[in-house]
């Protein structure tokens, strides 16, 4: 039975996170009511905003629920554990239920027909195999001025390369049942990042992923953004210091650790890369780089394969 007998006609649970998203929220909003795809409902988890975030939501809620005349918008106290724990918790409410999700952001703009776009790629899938959308995104400033665009991924996506690099943000991502339930049987996992995460187990576990080279959000670029984009001479910079002070591999050490409880449940041939990927991380060099071949591991671009060649050198991954 396919997740969606009708793309137009199925249901979508958008999950946003908020905390202190006062100054762009309402765009954020607005941008949600202009979707082409009208079967939505949204869950707002708020981490304890101090600022008007929860007025803000709360105005909405009564609005729309003039407006539609049903209620399109709940709002939850997240855990205060930070984002991502505020996202997967979140994600795994019982009381949260439809044939896709779409995890949001507080600061952006989505295209009107974001969801439209992701239902369609989505809807040949069986509700029981896991299945990922995500995009490309273009960038804006402050004030919504286009700065460019993220970088425009080749390669396919695969686990592979999940286990190294993230070529989703969350903000694009929306996905069916089948992941949903994959990802709410792990549970709120320590992990760097929500959307990483999903990366790794939808293909992990042999599920479809799907990148479209074309934009569904405004992604807006501030001070306070809690990763920012990959575009540019000074995202590379702090990227590479990250990778030379340890942090991409305390990141993959929390990946790992959460992997091994759905190693049963990753395809066979992904158990083999994720225990050779792991040699990567031992103690001989000569080790390291003849398993970092071996595992077959990947980043989209020659910049970042050179990346991961030094880090296991350097004993960084």
């Amino acid at each position: 039975m396919p997740l969606m007998d009708n793309a137009a006609s199925s249901t979508v649970a958008i999950l946003l996170c908020t905390y202190q998203g006062e100054t762009f929220l309402a765009q954020q909003l607005d941008s949600i009511a202009r979707q082409t795809h009208r079967h939505w409902t949204l869950y707002v988890s708020d981490d304890g905003s101090t600022d008007r975030t929860r007025a803000i939501l709360e105005d909405y809620q009564s609005r729309w629920r003039t407006e539609y005349r049903v209620d399109r918008l709940h709002i939850i106290d997240g855990p205060q554990r930070g984002y991502c724990a505020n996202f997967l918790t979140l994600l795994c409410r019982d009381d949260i239920r439809a044939d896709g999700y779409a995890y949001c952001d507080q600061d952006d703009i989505w295209e009107p027909d974001k969801l439209e776009r992701a239902l369609t790629f989505l809807s040949p899938f069986s509700a029981a195999k896991p299945a990922l959308y995500a995009s490309r995104t273009q960038l804006i400033d402050e004030a919504d001025a286009p700065l460019g665009f993220s970088p425009c991924f080749t390669r396919p996506p695969a686990f592979a390369n999940a286990l190294v690099q993230n070529i989703g943000g969350g903000n694009t991502m929306v996905f069916n049942d089948g992941a949903r339930q994959l990802l709410k049987s792990v549970g709120a996992v320590d992990v760097p990042v929500h959307d990483w995460w999903t990366y790794l187990v939808v293909s992990g576990s042999g599920g479809t992923v799907h990148y479209d080279p074309h934009s569904s959000v405004q992604y807006r670029q501030h001070a306070k953004n809690q990763i920012g984009s990959n575009l540019g001479l000074t995202a590379r910079f702090i990227r590479a210091r990250m990778l030379l002070e340890g942090r991409f591999k305390t990141w993959n050490t929390q990946n790992l650790a959460a992997l091994s409880i759905l190693r049963s449940r990753l395809a066979p041939e992904n158990q083999k890369t994720l225990a050779t990927f792991a040699a990567v991380r031992s103690d001989s060099l000569f080790t390291r780089l003849k398993a970092l071949r071996k595992s077959g591991v990947y980043r989209q671009t020659f910049i970042g394969n050179l990346g991961l060649f030094v880090a296991a050198c350097l004993g960084k991954l």
